[in-house]
Parts: structure tokens; sequence; C-alpha cells
């Protein structure tokens, strides 16, 4: 596959050399125009990881269906035929990061406005009676006085009812008001953020003190507009996301445990590098292809077929990276099956909780900086 259009001269741009064929065999660079159409940017990229003989696709293939074979072959030396390690992550990052990105959200995370239909008033038959009365002194039934005696009577007892209506529908337009506020659910006993300073000046055990960041998140979004249901959706976006970014800092610390579990002298530091480098590939592409049967679920009715069917695809898919790691440590690092459960449960343990902790303060800083 070109990469673009060859150059007419043959003398290399970058170090003088003559370039008899399309790469330069002092400094390896390609001999092609300098200057490309715009969309060049683009596919100079995706054509790297796929056009060596299919490289980028055999590579996959191996990481997602054989656990550690990748990482055998790259340490025994077979390197030019898959992508390099962290080429192969960087570029598995950027579609985790990417692709559901531009897919469609299926939830609007915009705040809406809550709009109370207000009640119809009852209609004051305060003219009918009048009428009424008009209607019976005509015929003769009511004399004049008998008739503004009773007018008199109905309209004050007309002012009584209609203060006591006032009075009960302030009440109701209360309660209403207080029921649908989204500041209603209280955090830690309060309902914004002058509850929250007075509960936290009696505070005793500083519980206030460390949740107050997230108060003071929570309640502004609330001042915003959004529903708890809408946080909720932002907060479970903004925990996705994270986890690329976890994996990528964790990265050095997964392969020092690594380092600590085996023989110094037969693997090197380098050597759990690479391992740790696929297998953190391996979970990435698994997030990704989780997240991408979340968004086609999403579009599927809730009892169906097909629901069982991804539902299914979401427990396989959970099982089988549990143990891909056991398999792939197996298969890498070739020690006994008891042996390598054993290290690769305790390894699995320790990770987990690291990741876990790892995770745990990206989640903080990244709900600190939803907006």
């Amino acid at each position: 596959m070109s990469h673009g259009k060859i150059r007419e001269d043959k003398t290399c741009l970058n170090c003088g050399h003559q370039v008899e064929e399309r790469f330069c065999p002092h400094c390896g660079q390609e001999n092609v125009e300098s200057r490309q159409p715009f969309h060049y940017l683009f596919t100079h990229f995706i054509e790297d990881f796929t056009h060596y003989d299919g490289q980028f696709w055999k590579t996959i293939q191996y990481l997602l269906i054989r656990p550690g074979k990748l990482t055998k072959e790259y340490l025994a030396g077979k390197r030019q035929l898959y992508v390099v390690p962290v080429k192969l992550y960087i570029f598995i990052s950027f579609l985790t990061f990417f692709v559901p990105a531009i897919l469609p959200h299926t939830e609007d995370s915009s705040p809406k406005e809550e709009k109370v239909e207000k009640a119809e008033k009852p209609k004051d038959n305060k003219e009918k009676v009048s009428e009424v009365l008009k209607g019976l002194n005509k015929e003769g039934f009511l004399s004049n006085k008998t008739a503004e005696k009773m007018k008199k009577a109905i309209d004050t007892l007309h002012i009584k009812d209609s203060l006591q209506a006032a009075t009960d529908s302030d009440k109701s337009s209360d309660l209403m008001e207080s029921t649908l506020d989204p500041n209603h659910s209280a955090i830690l006993g309060a309902h914004n953020m002058k509850e929250y300073d007075s509960l936290q000046e009696t505070d005793k055990k500083g519980l206030y003190i460390l949740g107050r960041p997230f108060a003071e998140k929570i309640f502004k979004f609330r001042e915003e507009g959004y529903t708890k249901e809408q946080i909720f959706a932002k907060y479970k976006e903004t925990f996705i996301h994270t986890i690329p970014k976890a994996l990528f800092f964790y990265l050095p610390v997964f392969a020092f445990f690594l380092w600590m579990f085996h023989n110094k002298k037969k693997w090197w530091y380098f050597d759990h590098g690479i391992f740790t480098l696929h297998y953190f590939s391996f979970l990435l592409l698994s997030t990704l292809i989780f997240i991408l049967l979340v968004k086609l679920s999403d579009l599927l009715p809730d009892y169906s077929i097909l629901s069982l069917l991804f539902f299914l695809l979401f427990t396989a898919l959970f099982f089988y990276t549990s143990i891909y790691f056991f398999v792939a440590h197996h298969r890498v690092y070739e020690s006994r099956k008891r042996t390598s459960i054993l290290k690769g449960m305790i390894l699995f343990i320790i990770n987990y909780l690291g990741i876990m902790f790892m995770l745990m303060i990206l989640m903080y800083i990244s709900f600190m900086m939803m907006h």
C-alpha cells in the first residue's frame, strides 16, 4: 500500500544519499513527495498499521485469541511480523478514547427544565349566586331586603373560603416545589451548601471535610438544572474514560510486580514490560469491545432474544478477560502449572487492588474536572 507519490529526484531529503528504490539505504526515510493531500495526515497513520503483510491484523489476532503468544514471539526475536508493543498500545488507546466519543449517546446529559403545570383555578360562583338571587327577587319569592342580606352573607362566606383556598394553595405550592426541586435529595443530611457548612461545623469525625469536594460539585450541577440521573450518567461516562488513563499510569507498577515474582537473571525488567504492554493492550481492546456492546444493547428492547444474547456476551467477555492473565502468564514464563497458578493468583490480587486504587484516584480527579 502506497504512502505517497515517489519523488523523481533520487536524493534523500533527510541525509542526501542516493535512493535507488523507495527507502533510503542510509537513514531509512521514504523518498516520497514532501507535500501531500490533506487526507494523507490521517491515512498515513492507519497505513502504518496495516500495510506490512497484514502486520496489524495478525497482531490483533494473536493478542485477542492466543494469550501470551504475541509476547513469546516478540521476546524470541520475531518482531518484523508484528506491531511494536508501544505503538500497539498507543494505537489501541487512541481507539478506546476516540471511538466512544463519536458514537451517539442514548441519554441526554444536558439539563432539562422541569415544568410544573399550574392547577386550574376553580370557577367563581359569586356572579351565578347574584343572578339567582336577582331572579328570585324579581319573581317575588324574596323581598329586596331579604335578598340583600343573603347576598351579603354569601359574600362573607366566599371571602373566608377564598382565604382558606389561598392558604391551602400556598402550602400545596410549597410542597410541590420541594418535591420537584432537584436539590431535595440530601447529601449527608444537607440540601445545599449552606446547610452542609452548618453541619460541617458540628462534625467531629471529619466526614464532611472529606465529602466537601463531592458535595460542591453535585450542588453545582443541581443549580445548573441537572437531575440525579443525568449526574450519574456523566459520572458513568467519566468512569469509562478513566480506565485507559489508569492503565497507562499503572504500566510500570504492573511490570515491577512481575519483576519481583520472577527470576531476575532469566527475566529482565524489559521482558516484563513487553508482557505488560501486550496485556494492557488486550485490556484496552476488551474495554472498547465492552463499550461497543453497551452502545448496541441500548438500542435493543428491554426484553428480547437479542438482549439475552448480549447479556451472555457480556458474561463471556468478563470471564475471558479474567482468565486471560493466567493463561498468558503460564505460556510466557513457562513455569509449572501449580507454580504459575499460585504466582498468577498472587499477582492478580495485588494488581487488582493496585488498579482499583489507581482508578479511585483518577476517578476522583475526573469527577472534580467534570463540567
